[in-house]
C-alpha cells in the first residue's frame, strides 16, 4: 500500500515547526521515520501534514554530565550505541540500543522518536522507565518536563497533546555500586522481541543487595518497573538467589497472548530473562563496588 496524501513541511526552527503544528491539528512530527513511515504505508496513520524536524538546529546533541545523559530528538540509535561517554554514565543506553532492529534502522531511527512512538515492544521506552527518565516537550507556551510515569498512557499513546515537539529525553546516571544488564528473545535477530528484560542491581558498602529493579518489553501495554528487592534483600551479592527474583517477577507481570506468543510463555520468559540478567548485573555491580 501507499500512504494517504499528505502535506510536507520542512521548518528551519523549532518555532516554525510549532507554528505548523498549531495551524494543523492533523499534523505529525517526522524525525527518523522508522516507526512512522511503516504506519503511513499501511494506512494505520494518515496525518494531514508531516512536519520534518531534521533541519531544526540544536536537536542532534548528546549531553553527558554526572547527573545523566540528555539525548536530542535527532540523535540516531547508532550514534548513541557507539557513544562510550554516554555508556559510561548510563550503560543501559548502549546495551538496549544494540538490540534495536537492524543496523540500517539504527542508522536512521531516533531514540527520542522511538520513545514518543510509545511502542510497548520498544527497547528505549523500557530504558526510560527503568532509569526513571523524562522527556522535554516544547509547545507554543514554552517547555516542560514530563516524567516517564506521566508520559505513557497506552500502547502507541502518550499524554502529549496539541502542538508539541519532544525535543529530548533524559536518562539519569547509574547509581553508585550498581550494575545493569539487558537481554531479549526474538524469533529472528532484529525482529520485535517476544520478551525482553532490563535490570539494575544496587549493592550497599558491604556488597549486600540493597535494591533490584526490572523493566520488560512486549509484556505489558505500557512500560512498567517492578521492584524485586524483597526476593534478595540483604543477601551477599555472591550468594543471592536470582532465581527467586525471577520467580517473583513472574507473579508481578500480566502479559497478553497474541499471534507471537502466549501469555504463559511470556511469563516463563520473564522468569528466565530476569534470572539471567540479574546474574550479569550483580557481577558488574560487585566489580564496580570493588573498584
Amino acid at each position: 500500500m501507499k500512504p494517504a496524501p499528505f502535506r510536507y513541511a520542512d521548518p528551519r526552527s523549532l518555532e516554525e515547526a510549532l507554528d505548523v503544528l498549531a495551524a494543523d491539528p492533523g499534523a505529525k512530527v517526522l524525525a527518523g521515520g522508522q516507526s512512522l513511515l511503516p504506519l503511513l504505508a499501511m494506512r494505520l496513520a494518515a496525518p494531514a501534514t508531516l512536519v520534518d524536524v531534521n533541519r531544526v538546529p540544536g536537536l542532534d546533541t548528546v549531553e553527558v554530565t554526572g547527573d545523566g545523559v540528555r539525548v536530542g530528538a535527532l540523535v540516531r540509535h547508532a550514534r548513541l550505541l557507539h557513544d562510550d561517554t554516554a555508556a559510561g554514565v548510563q550503560p543501559l543506553l548502549a546495551r538496549a540500543t544494540a538490540n534495536v532492529a537492524h543496523p540500517a534502522i539504527r542508522n536512521r531511527g531516533t531514540t527520542v522518536g522511538s520513545i514518543a512512538h510509545a511502542d510497548p515492544s520498544g527497547e528505549m521506552t523500557s530504558v526510560l522507565a527503568l532509569t526513571g527518565g523524562s522527556v522535554t516537550v516544547a509547545t507554543p507556551e514554552g517547555r516542560s518536563t514530563v516524567g516517564w510515569q506521566d508520559l505513557f498512557v497506552g500502547p502507541l499513546e502518550t499524554s502529549i497533546a496539541g502542538p508539541a515537539v519532544v525535543v529530548d529525553a533524559f536518562f539519569p546516571a547509574l547509581p553508585e555500586r550498581s550494575g545493569t544488564a539487558f537481554a531479549e528473545i526474538a524469533r529472528r535477530k532484529g525482529d520485535y522481541a517476544v520478551c525482553g528484560a532490563g535490570v539494575v542491581v544496587t549493592l550497599d558498602a558491604d556488597r549486600r543487595v540493597s535494591a533490584v529493579r526490572a523493566s520488560y518489553i512486549s509484556v505489558g501495554l505500557v512500560p512498567e518497573v517492578h521492584d524485586l528487592t524483597e526476593a534478595v534483600a540483604g543477601k551477599p551479592v555472591d550468594g543471592a538467589d536470582w532465581a527467586a527474583a525471577g520467580a517473583l517477577a513472574r507473579t508481578l507481570v500480566d502479559p497478553d497472548t497474541d499471534i507471537h506468543a502466549s501469555a504463559d510463555y511470556r511469563r516463563l520468559l520473564v522468569g528466565v530473562l530476569t534470572e539471567r540478567t540479574l546474574t550479569d548485573a550483580a557481577r558488574e555491580a560487585a566489580e564496580r563496588t570493588a573498584a
